[in-house]
């Protein structure tokens, strides 16, 4: 038996050394154009060394006269192929089939830009470990498994169907208890009522302290288990003068507050818990840095609802005109007003202001022309209105086509700027993803896109939007139905307005002498819904 067995593990070590010596695969690596390793994944038993040694001899072999996809040495061969600044190079032993070698290249490369945006060396070593795990999705020891790029995404995101039925689950869970919190604090708020018409005590309270307290704690437990949608100041409620051992629920809340305004206090910028992003948040453009003793401020905000099928449900425009004035001396002047608009807007004027003067030369100045502006301080001289529901009058319009596949969905969208006149900085158009399906797959893309996993969104960024650049599309699949793309949401800024009124000059009322002046314009989005 001891020969026997001996003579089987002798053949074995046998067929394990000849396995390893038909091993195709022998390392993945992203290098520079420099032979410089970023990423490098062997597949066999190899010391850093000698990977290195490999790659930094890789670039003296490539000839440059001659256009190939590989280059041989006497032990190993290069698959290769350049990603911008970089390469993707798989190292090979020399009796691997070379169109299986190409045929995995160019899956590797495909996997590259899932995760990394630009390719850069930056980019490249900051995703380094979703790389490696990506890379042993595509080889097994030294193999190609027989795999696509969904299903490298999917085993990488470890997607469950067990773990997404039990959030969901639990998610209706959360919901009805809180739900039967609601009404049990809907009940015990009645009951205290009740309690206070009639004179009792409120039920549900026991205790030697139970009148004591009972309805500073009803109170409480109400505002906490409501959560209404938009909070509402409510009075704090009075505390006995006597102690009391009731329990607090809101004494964190206090603790907050106090090391808010403490880090205020420290000089940090503290930004207003809005429930939005600070991107969203702060939509207006950056006053100008240098600005006259006359300054004019000329803001537009767009509300928009536009239907999926893109019938225009209500677009409505709020504009003012708001002047400050810092000298004395420029007290008493008067506006003039360019008006080329041709949308039909209502324009209205302050009080103060010559109403008859405006409509007859569209100049704005005081009733009393002997009187001046108010000094250090913006005074609205003029403001207008549009509302309409003229399709022709969309500044951008947005197309959604989300389609039903054998995986989920395909969706398209594009927009068009029918405002030629216009420049649209910082336009964000965010589609809405269903929670749990994971990071859509992006096909065709003009300009950027980000997806923010934690408010299920998916956001399509384009720096500028003009003439030059009026149309775009985005391509992406991901799981779910059409209905759960909508509503999409847009946003934008603009130094230029939508309804052409500007100030084309300021001028003393005696003389009518010209005045310097600064001015800024600015167009914002109130609300650019597509339901």
């Amino acid at each position: 038996w001891s020969t026997v067995f001996a003579w089987t593990q002798s053949l074995l070590f046998c067929n394990y050394g000849l396995f390893l010596l038909s091993q195709v695969l022998l390392a993945a690596a992203v290098c520079t154009k420099a032979g410089k390793a970023i990423v490098s994944r062997q597949f066999v038993e190899m010391t850093r060394t000698r990977v290195e040694g490999l790659l930094a001899a890789f670039p003296k072999l490539m000839n440059t006269g001659k256009q190939h996809t590989f280059v041989e040495t006497e032990s190993v061969r290069y698959v290769y192929q350049p990603l911008e600044k970089l390469y993707m190079v798989l190292v090979t032993t020399k009796n691997s089939n070379i169109l299986e070698d190409l045929e995995t290249l160019r899956l590797f490369s495909r996997v590259i830009p899932e995760y990394c945006r630009v390719l850069e060396e930056g980019e490249v070593s900051e995703h380094c470990f979703d790389l490696i795990f990506a890379f042993d999705e595509i080889v097994a020891l030294g193999y190609r498994e027989n795999v696509n790029l969904a299903q490298i995404r999917t085993f990488t995101e470890m997607d469950s169907h067990e773990e997404k039925v039990f959030r969901a689950v639990r998610e209706t869970q959360e919901r009805e208890a809180k739900a039967e919190m609601r009404r049990k604090a809907k009940e015990l708020q009645q009951a205290r009522r009740d309690a206070d018409r009639s004179g009792k005590k409120s039920p549900g309270f026991s205790g030697g302290f139970g009148s004591m307290s009972s309805s500073s704690n009803a109170t409480i437990i109400t505002d906490t288990l409501m959560e209404p949608e938009k909070p509402k100041a409510s009075p704090v409620p009075a505390r006995a003068s006597g102690p009391s051992k009731a329990l607090k629920l809101s004494a964190r809340g206090k603790e907050v507050d106090d090391f808010v305004d403490k880090l205020k206090s420290e000089g940090q910028v503290i930004m207003p818990s809005s429930g939005k992003r600070p991107s969203e948040a702060s939509k207006a453009l950056p006053p100008p840095v240098n600005t006259e003793s006359v300054h004019l401020r000329c803001e537009e905000k767009i509300s928009l609802t536009c239907g999926r099928d893109g019938g225009l449900q209500n677009l409505e425009v709020l504009g003012m005109i708001t002047l400050r004035v810092a000298d004395d001396k420029n007290g008493r002047i008067r506006l003039t007003i360019n008006n080329g608009d041709k949308k039909g807007v209502q324009l209205q004027t302050h009080p103060n202001v010559d109403k008859k003067l405006f409509t007859t030369d569209s100049v704005l100045g005081l009733k009393n022309p002997d009187k001046s502006f108010p000094l250090n301080n913006d005074v609205g001289v003029l403001k207008w209105r549009l509302q309409t529901t003229d399709e022709t009058l969309i500044p951008l319009t947005i197309n959604c086509w989300p389609s039903e596949s054998a995986t989920g969905c395909d969706v398209n969208i594009e927009y068009e700027l029918q405002e030629e006149a216009l420049e649209l900085n910082d336009v964000v158009i965010s589609i809405p993803i269903p929670s749990g399906v994971g990071a859509p797959v992006i096909g065709d893309l003009d300009g950027e896109y980000r997806h923010d996993s934690r408010r299920n969104v998916l956001e399509w960024c384009l720096p500028v939007v003009d003439v030059n650049n009026k149309t775009g599309s985005l391509e992406f699949s991901v799981a779910g139905q059409p209905n759960d793309f909508f509503p999409v949401n847009v946003s934008f800024v603009s130094k230029g307005n939508y309804c052409d009124i500007t100030v084309a000059k300021v001028s003393q009322v005696d003389g009518e002498v010209p005045v310097r002046f600064s001015s800024e314009t600015s167009f914002l989005v109130d609300k650019y819904e597509i339901l």
